[in-house]
């Protein structure tokens, strides 16, 4: 075994235990404080990926597939635990196209969408915890979910971030992608691959799910949660900048198409003056 790796085996469980020991205060908090806003309301909880879908990218070792669901089911039993009526779009490894997911999620009036994933890249150093949303009526959500997953969390906090993904723009109902943190990094992916830390993403998914109400107007300085108040937090506008790159990507293609059409068209009678 290289140093490295002895070291990693230390760090991570210890990392871990931190993890698992810190957050539990928010997470009473926030239960007391939203207990009973569980009457009538559906969670419907969406495992990213399923069946032939892997998730992730090309020769990824740990298929997040079977990341998402294992949190999803870990989530959906502590929200039934609190009174919430839960729908699960998957249940098992099973592929769900993303129209039905929506539709699934539409059906209900009273509710709201969480949809769960894991980050991945070819760059092995990228870690951290990201949530998404689109619609403002999701900021809330959003922001008490990340507020909680990245509290205690061993990992970079990389924000809560506005962007299109289809899950999000098509539901009619406040929805947010969670990404738990990055299998491809070796550290983020030890912790994915432990059930004690996927047992407290879901927790704190959960304790995002009962505080939603209590988040705040403005930002808060603080980073102790109360009954009052959990502060909203700031984001990153990402529909914008894909906007950009669109646009960009079909200027650039446009160029590229006039300046091959430029240096293949011939002269008039250019054919036949090669033939003699």
């Amino acid at each position: 075994m290289s140093t490295n790796s002895s070291r990693l085996s230390v760090v991570v469980p210890a990392l871990l235990i931190a993890f698992l020991g810190s957050g539990s205060s928010y997470a009473k908090q926030a239960s007391r404080a939203s207990a009973r806003d569980s009457s009538g309301l559906t969670v419907v909880i969406d495992a990213g990926h399923g069946g032939h879908d892997r998730g992730g990218i090309p020769g990824q070792r740990i298929a997040e597939k079977d990341m998402t669901l294992d949190v999803a089911q870990r989530l959906r039993n502590v929200l039934a635990a609190s009174g919430y009526r839960v729908v699960m779009t998957r249940d098992s490894d099973v592929f769900v196209p993303l129209g039905t997911r929506v539709a699934i999620a539409n059906s209900y009036s009273n509710a709201i969408f969480v949809c769960i994933h894991f980050n991945a890249t070819g760059r092995a150093g990228a870690s951290g915890i990201e949530t998404y949303f689109y619609t403002r009526d999701s900021l809330p959500l959003a922001s008490a979910i990340h507020y909680y997953v990245t509290g205690g969390a061993p990992s970079a906090n990389r924000g809560v971030r506005r962007r299109g993904y289809y899950v999000l723009r098509k539901t009619a109902i406040p929805a947010v992608l969670v990404e738990c943190g990055f299998l491809t990094n070796p550290t983020e992916g030890a912790y994915a691959q432990t059930a004690s830390y996927r047992q407290k993403l879901a927790d704190e998914i959960a304790a995002g799910v009962r505080g939603r109400n209590s988040v705040g107007g403005s930002l808060s300085t603080t980073r102790v949660a109360t009954s009052e108040s959990i502060p909203m937090q700031p984001y990153i506008d990402q529909t914008k900048v894909a906007s950009s790159e669109r646009r960009s990507k079909s200027k650039r293609s446009h160029k590229k198409s006039a300046k091959k059409k430029k240096s293949s068209s011939k002269p008039a009678g250019s054919e036949e003056a090669s033939a003699h």
